[in-house]
């Protein structure tokens, strides 16, 4: 992507920053009349842990708007069948969309993105961030992070790296770290986590990058994965003796999935802000707080300007490294 067009997106995406910091303007939010049932479109599969944490908000929000909320599961690009289908829904306040930021800050670099996400989404409210967890499966002898630089080192491209795709968010990791730490190491990209993860378990590659959830963190404990490091802004509470990659020196790798809600650009700012207050009180109640954490990941809200505002830092930062590490869609 030229430096005409990084300019472009990072003129629209401060514009976005702006109106979203409109849209929580104060009174307007209670001029908006709620729709009869609202449909949140989720840009994953049923039975994940993103779609299990949109089907708990769901249920919250219909609780506290007394409003039929129902989830609409749109899968598939990584995200962007279901974004896309968000951007091209009308902007009346029926439809939503609850998605990890990548079908909008990594896709469109790869020239993947079936919808302009600089003008036809409107970030409403983040959700949480989900960690990024390394690990070494029994194929690997490295027992911790030094050890795995160290066995890159002295064996270069002999270390078999999984990750759940061509350009997802493992595989920037992974290139962050053959930048920083100067190592050669064999990516190996899945099409999606299930068979990665069916892989990683009988040893067919030695370390993989892949979300925190439920599942992993049963393998975890059984002593079949052993977490090396994390992608996060923080320690994870259920493993708080393993290291973020920040803290390893390796800040540019420090990555983690922020999702959130979005709606089609044009929602009404009072809508928008109602949303957005709904969201966050329903981010506050314990019950919801508990499930995210059952499966470490990490409640966020806060304001629509400053989620939009991490999306457009994500959005240039991930042009950089794709662009410096030559990465190129499937």
């Amino acid at each position: 992507m030229d430096s005409r067009i990084s300019r472009r997106a990072a003129l629209a995406l401060s514009a976005l920053a702006l109106a979203a910091a409109g849209t929580l303007g104060g009174a307007a939010a209670s001029a908006q009349t709620l729709p009869k049932t609202l449909r949140i479109i989720v840009a994953y599969p049923a039975g994940g842990v993103s779609d299990t944490v949109a089907r708990a908000l769901a249920d919250r929000l219909a609780a506290q708007m007394n409003i039929p909320v129902v989830i609409d599961n749109k899968a598939g690009a990584s995200g962007s069948i279901g974004m896309d289908a968000v951007a091209k829904a009308a902007p009346d306040g029926a439809t939503l969309g609850f998605s990890a930021i990548s079908p909008l800050v990594l896709n469109p670099h790869l020239g993947k993105s079936p919808f302009d996400p600089l003008k036809d989404i409107q970030p409403i409210a983040s959700v949480m961030y989900s960690p990024v967890l390394l690990m070494a499966t029994s194929a690997s002898t490295s027992k911790d992070f030094a050890g795995l630089l160290a066995e890159a080192k002295a064996k270069p491209g002999a270390i078999r790296w999984a990750t759940s795709g061509q350009a997802s968010l493992g595989h920037i990791m992974l290139e962050q770290l053959h930048a920083g730490a100067r190592i050669e190491v064999t990516h190996v990209p899945y099409k999606g986590g299930g068979q990665q993860m069916n892989d990683a378990i009988s040893g067919q590659f030695e370390v993989l990058s892949t979300n925190a959830g439920g599942a992993l963190s049963q393998y975890i404990k059984a002593g079949k994965l052993r977490p090396l490091a994390v992608g996060a802004p923080a320690r994870l509470e259920s493993l708080p003796e393993v290291p973020t990659l920040a803290e390893l020196g390796y800040p540019a790798a420090n990555l983690s999935s922020l999702f959130g809600v979005f709606a089609p650009a044009g929602l009404p700012q009072a809508l928008a802000a109602r949303y957005n207050a709904e969201i966050n009180k329903a981010l506050a109640t314990p019950e919801l707080r508990a499930k995210l954490v059952a499966t470490d990941n990490v409640p966020t809200g806060g304001a629509a300007a400053d989620f939009a505002k991490s999306i457009a830092a994500e959005y240039e930062s991930n042009g950089r490294a794709i662009k410096a590490a030559g990465i190129k869609a499937d």
